[in-house]
């Protein structure tokens, strides 16, 4: 018998994404392309306060011991990104970790996260994009045999890495949250493929109903989709997050252990949005139900995308108008777009803005999901 080679998983950060990712990390057990389930994984958690990172793995540890597999469970304070890839030479780096939270809006309500709320969540990408990039850029120099997968929003910062000659194999989230609670809804089993086009923005409905999520059974058009997802719209964000790490957890496992991987992804190769994929021997390809071509997906998500305020597209990053007009009041040198070059300059405004704004009473604004 060939020996078994253990699988190896990075995780950046300590917060929501990550803590649901690897519970579920714990939970599953890992897969292999002849079936045996004695695959081992290890998973090493990075993050700046090293003691949250801590606390996190050995509560995974527990999980694991009582799932009875054969994940393990590491962690260590982040204090050097390329020095943390080149010690650990992961096979899949996953980036949960930004430099701007989507619950702030709940817990710390200002007049920035009314901002945010006028302009689109799109407002945020730079802020979201900081540690991915530099994730990112780490991956490039000096463990480019490493797979990144992005959990930042990735469905703009993926075309952004992309923009600036990163690499980023996709996200996770999103489309991939969607499509679970499709299948649970349409009831379908492990055998059954479901294509979906989805969007960060399609975690609310839309709503124009010409721009709601696409799905498809088997290749056939899947009807009503508005009302399969609406109970699941109406949980929680928390508990859609909870989703989102367990559809992760599934497919990076998966992805380390050889296995060929269907899945509905966003951000794959650097795409905006999200689209069904197939992953063989860790290269990554659309797998687009017959009749769509890639062109015809890619402006479907840049379309329907444009509610979340912002898009890449053509190597520039771009505001709707109404954005456009939000941000212009604060920041009106990035107001008419900017070039993926400008991102630390625009971050740094950003950044500024956010701070004043922090301090300022809340405006009213229309409330957005982020």
């Amino acid at each position: 018998m060939l020996p078994v080679t253990p699988g190896r998983i990075a995780v950046v950060g300590s917060g929501a994404l990550a803590r649901a990712l690897c519970h579920s990390l714990a939970a599953l057990a890992p897969s292999h392309p002849t079936g045996r389930p004695d695959v081992p994984v290890t998973v090493s958690l990075l993050a700046r306060d090293g003691a949250r990172a801590a606390a996190l793995a050995r509560s995974c540890r527990a999980r694991a011991a009582v799932s009875g597999n054969k994940v393990s469970f590491t962690a260590e304070p982040l204090a050097d990104e390329a020095d943390a890839l080149d010690r650990l030479r992961p096979d899949v780096l996953v980036c949960c970790a930004s430099a701007q939270s989507p619950y702030e809006r709940v817990t710390a309500p200002s007049a920035w996260t009314s901002l945010v709320a006028e302009a689109g969540f799109g407002l945020t990408l730079p802020l979201q994009a900081t540690i991915a990039v530099r994730l990112a850029r780490a991956v490039a120099r000096v463990s480019p045999g490493t797979r990144f997968v992005n959990g930042a929003f990735p469905d703009v910062v993926n075309p952004l890495l992309s923009a600036l000659d990163l690499p980023v194999l996709c996200g996770i989230g999103n489309v991939a949250t969607l499509a679970a609670c499709l299948r649970a809804g349409l009831r379908l089993g492990a055998g059954d493929r479901l294509a979906v086009l989805g969007h960060h923005v399609h975690l609310a409905a839309p709503a124009d109903p010409d721009d709601e999520v696409r799905a498809w059974r088997d290749d056939t058009p899947v009807p009503g989709v508005t009302a399969l997802l609406a109970a699941d719209r109406a949980l929680p964000r928390r508990d859609l997050n909870a989703i989102a790490g367990h559809a992760a957890a599934r497919m990076l496992l998966d992805l380390v252990t050889g296995v060929e991987i269907h899945a509905n992804v966003p951000g794959p190769m650097g795409l905006p949005g999200g689209y069904p994929v197939r992953i063989t021997a860790g290269t990554i390809a659309l797998d687009l139900p017959p009749g769509l071509t890639r062109d015809a997906a890619v402006d479907w998500n840049l379309r329907v995308g444009r509610r979340d305020g912002v898009q890449v597209r053509d190597g520039r990053i771009e505001y709707p108008p109404a954005a456009a007009a939000a941000i212009a009041d604060h920041l009106p040198g990035i107001a008419d777009g900017w070039t993926p070059s400008a991102l630390d300059q625009v971050t740094e405004e950003l950044t500024a803005l956010r701070g004043r704004l922090r301090l300022a009473p809340t405006a009213p604004a229309p409330a957005r999901l982020a």
